[in-house]
């Protein structure tokens, strides 16, 4: 009897060991996983994300959900991403906010670069410089000669303090030694209503939410804001191309909680890039104004360290505090 029981105690543990060995090589992911998206639903930011979540949802096998937490500027929405089990069920939507916040914010409870672990990178889209149809100047040149003869006599609107749009301004007025008075709006759509109604007269918007505008006429294009020509509007200049070295862009990418296993991140990364070479996903993403952005995780994490240490610079030299 008493043999039989040690057999039978045996077999027992090689049972259990078993089907352990058999949980742990569950390809991941075996439950749905929830994307932290900093921004409200219906926006061109949340648009991305869904279309994302789609691809992911039917590549990964299992169901991507995406989560709206917007406020503070990324960084509730962040902190629960950083607070959330590394084991790659909860991720975060990574906007350029997150390299200013660093900055923009006197103190976070967190440091962005070293608690987020840099996963992939998503979209980039160019900021264009536009102005009202009331303001004279045509060229990137013309607006730089009036704004130098009237200091601080210009507004330039922005959808509010320490935004990419913001600080876009801010870079060109520390490059080209300009001053404006900076407007700060609650969101683009208010700010857009003053452009064309001539409360302000300038404005570094995203290129999504502004290219109905100026393809009705509405606003003028002068340039934009990334190094080389966008794809939507390619007959308008960049910026660079009068103020060399001038760069600034909105960009998005994807970051998990410190301490995710490596081979879960580049799972993830796998995914995403493949997303972004699919040309139908390329096709909708160049509908509300962004080019994909594929990156390794130590490329994505290279450029936010750098993007970080950029607008530092900006934010130091313009003295934008957060609200």
């Amino acid at each position: 009897m008493h043999a039989h029981r040690l057999i039978a105690f045996g077999l027992a543990c090689l049972l259990l060991s078993g089907a352990g060995a058999a949980r742990a090589a569950d390809p991941y992911p075996t439950r749905p996983v929830h994307w932290v998206v900093p921004f409200p639903p219906g926006g061109a930011t949340d648009v991305v994300a869904r279309i994302m979540a789609q691809w992911l949802s039917e590549h990964l096998g299992q169901q991507v959900v995406i989560e709206n937490r917007g406020g503070a500027g990324g960084n509730i929405a962040a902190q629960s991403v950083i607070n959330a089990a590394p084991d790659g069920y909860t991720v975060l939507f990574v906007p350029t906010s997150s390299a200013i916040n660093a900055t923009l914010y006197e103190s976070l409870p967190f440091n962005f670069l070293k608690d987020i672990a840099p996963v992939a990178g998503l979209v980039r889209s160019p900021n264009l410089m536009e102005v009202n149809q009331a303001v004279p100047a045509r060229t990137v040149a013309e607006f730089i000669a009036l704004a130098k003869a009237n200091p601080r006599k210009i507004n330039m609107a922005s959808p509010g303090i320490g935004t990419a749009v913001h600080l876009s301004g801010e870079l060109f007025q520390v490059m080209t030694g300009t001053k404006l008075t900076h407007v700060p709006y609650r969101g683009g759509a208010p700010a857009l209503v003053d452009l064309m109604g001539g409360q302000v007269q300038v404005m570094f918007d995203v290129l999504a939410g502004s290219l109905p505008h100026i393809r009705s006429g509405d606003l003028r294009a002068l340039a934009v804001t990334t190094s080389g020509r966008a794809d939507a509007l390619p007959e308008v200049p960049t910026i660079a191309e009068t103020v060399p070295g001038y760069e600034a862009s909105t960009w998005f990418g994807v970051g998990a909680p410190k301490g995710t296993p490596p081979e879960i991140i580049a799972r993830l990364n796998q995914v995403i890039n493949a997303a972004l070479a699919d040309p139908t996903i390329r096709a909708r993403l160049a509908e509300v104004g962004s080019e994909p952005m594929p990156l390794s995780p130590a490329a994505f994490g290279a450029m936010l360290a750098a993007e970080t240490q950029k607008w530092a610079t900006v934010v130091k030299a313009s003295g934008a505090k957060a609200e």
